[in-house]
């Protein structure tokens, strides 16, 4: 019997969905079918359009979302989050895939690598959420995401816009794809009906997207896309159209690729892992926040996994969480995950039952879906406010913008990993220090930089350092305790206000025990206030009470002043 109790333990912690079915109430039926319905409307023109960003056939978008939203709503912790294609890894799944399909390469082999790399992004993260790294998503730091999805949101609007008028260009790239989209206008490729079109389109989406955010508004843009092409005939004039879908669904199996074609789509996985994780743990943050539950980030990893190795398996690409898509379903009034059930199945039945349904759809009018859909990507307002608080996080920002714009998506994201990684070490290298004074009026020491009539007690110099004492800055350290003890006239005590050191490694505790046998060498005195005890501990050990014995440790830094008062008078 306990046996039994810690596996249906085990499996409701791993599996949500059984909770969920076993909790659900029946007066959120209507709500679920509702938003489920709704959802549909933007799951098929999105699913399609992100299909061919990614470089696949757009049938593939349709697959991909099935299978990722019954397996979410099996795996996922939240009751509202919607996984499917996404904008921002479209173009991280094409330059993965595209340079081993090649350029004319078949379309039945570019969609088997992006099986697998779905397949490789899930077991990515699923081995992410058991073994409860879901920290891996602070890599990417606030910056350089807003730099690096910005420049996304130009490489896919310039991507789009030779689709938007109705001709092809050749290479990649934001440089190569605009320099074609120039040279094809200026060569007179652009189609006037599909120009009209497109331009339409984006108009209706955003236009009526401002007036009725709650409308379907992707739902009438394709029905007037429909319409037009099957009333004007469209098609006769050089409009490009979607065409009859194949009918029925794919065959559920592991796709097959050339060993060879691994090491790439690892590390493209990677990537499109890192990003999948950051978006899904700022989405599920900002939802559950607003219904007022706590975020479950192992988990949230784990239902995403379970989501990619679904659609890897079923013919379909990579997907991440949508915050649109989810907001759409939050303001349809979802209550459980069985609204993306609503809505796999309405795409089900429509390729089972009316394969034929979009054969009319024009072409740009997808890429019109892309374009809106990017440019909620781009956050040019985030850009302009780091440039107003902090000049050098917007430097960091505009480096990962320009990294995706003019490098390529893949090494983009690489830099944009790396420069958050080196934004950290940059502040544990060179913290914030200061000297402290007394100012009148107010207890304690405070920062001479914004208090400027401080005084300093005569003989002392109170000192600052905001970081944990590591071996990265313990040259700062020693260098900004001598430069203070060469200060005239020359002080007798520099105390160490320590509430801000949280550890100290073997370095540095060498470090302080060689630079106090310095500074007792002139005579100065370096005494402790506020120090933590669990790093008092650690010195303690380190050195067998080398730096204890030299050193003097003071609960505040009223007492270290007292004591060096009392004793000298």
């Amino acid at each position: 019997m306990t046996e039994s109790v810690a596996h249906g333990r085990l499996v409701r912690r791993y599996v949500p969905g059984v909770d969920s079915v076993r909790g659900y109430h029946r007066e959120w039926l209507s709500h679920d079918l509702t938003a489920g319905i709704v959802l549909s409307s933007l799951l098929v023109p999105q699913g399609m359009a992100y299909a061919e960003l990614a470089g696949l056939p757009t049938i593939t978008g349709l697959y991909t979302s099935v299978l990722c939203l019954l397996a979410y709503a099996a795996f996922g912790p939240s009751r509202v989050l919607v996984l499917g294609p996404d904008s921002s890894l479209g173009p991280m799944i094409a330059a993965t895939i595209l340079p081993l399909a090649g350029a004319h390469g078949d379309p039945k082999r570019a969609v088997a690598l992006a099986s697998m790399l779905a397949l490789i992004v899930g077991a990515m993260t699923v081995l992410i959420g058991i073994a409860k790294l879901g920290f891996i998503a602070d890599l990417l730091s606030k910056p350089t995401q807003i730099g690096y999805l910005t420049g996304l949101a130009l490489t896919i609007v310039v991507g789009q816009l030779p689709k938007l008028f109705g001709f092809s260009v050749s290479g990649s790239g934001l440089l190569h794809e605009a320099k074609g989209f120039v040279s094809g206008l200026a060569d007179g490729k652009a189609v006037p009906a599909a120009v009209v079109i497109g331009v339409a389109s984006i108009a209706l989406i955003m236009g009526l997207g401002r007036l009725a955010p709650k409308f379907p508004v992707l739902l009438l843009t394709v029905a007037a896309s429909i319409a037009a092409v099957s009333i004007f005939g469209l098609e006769h004039h050089g409009v490009k159209v979607v065409g009859v879908l194949p009918k029925g669904l794919p065959p559920f199996g592991l796709p097959h690729v050339a060993g060879s074609d691994l090491p790439a789509l690892l590390g493209g996985a990677a990537g499109i892992a890192l990003v999948a994780v950051t978006d899904t743990i700022s989405t599920s943050s900002a939802f559950a926040s607003k219904r007022g539950v706590q975020v479950r980030s192992n988990q949230e990893m784990i239902g995403i996994g379970a989501a990619n190795l679904a659609a890897g398996l079923f013919h379909g690409f990579a997907v991440s969480t949508s915050g649109s898509r989810s907001a759409v379903a939050d303001r349809a009034g979802a209550r459980t995950q069985l609204t993306g059930v609503v809505g796999a199945a309405m795409i089900a039945a429509m390729l089972v039952f009316v394969p034929g349904l979009l054969r009319n759809l024009a072409q740009p009018t997808l890429a019109a879906v892309v374009i809106t859909a990017s440019l909620s990507l781009a956050d040019v307002a985030g850009m302009r406010r780091l440039w107003r608080l902090r000049r050098v996080e917007f430097s960091l920002s505009l480096i990962a913008f320009l990294g995706v714009a003019l490098l390529g998506v893949l090494p983009g994201i690489a830099i944009a990993v790396a420069l958050s990684i080196l934004n950290v070490f940059r502040r544990a290298w060179w913290p914030y220090e200061t000297v402290l004074g007394h100012v009148d009026g107010i207890p304690g020491y405070h920062d001479i930089r914004s208090y400027p009539q401080a005084s300093q007690p005569d003989g002392i110099v109170v000192y600052r350092f905001d970081a944990p004492l590591i071996f990265a800055n313990t040259r700062t350290f020693s260098g900004q305790v001598r430069d203070l003890a060469r200060h005239e006239p020359k002080p007798q005590c520099i105390v160490l206000a320590s509430a801000s050191i949280s550890d100290v490694d073997t370095t540095a505790a060498d470090m302080l025990s060689g630079l106090m046998h310095e500074l007792e060498e002139r005579d100065i005195t370096l005494v402790f206030a506020e120090l933590k005890d669990p790093v008092r501990d650690k010195i303690e050990r380190y050195e067998e009470a080398t730096v204890m014995s030299h050193g003097h440790f003071y609960p505040t830094v009223d007492a270290a002043v007292a004591a060096y008062a009392s004793d000298h008078g």
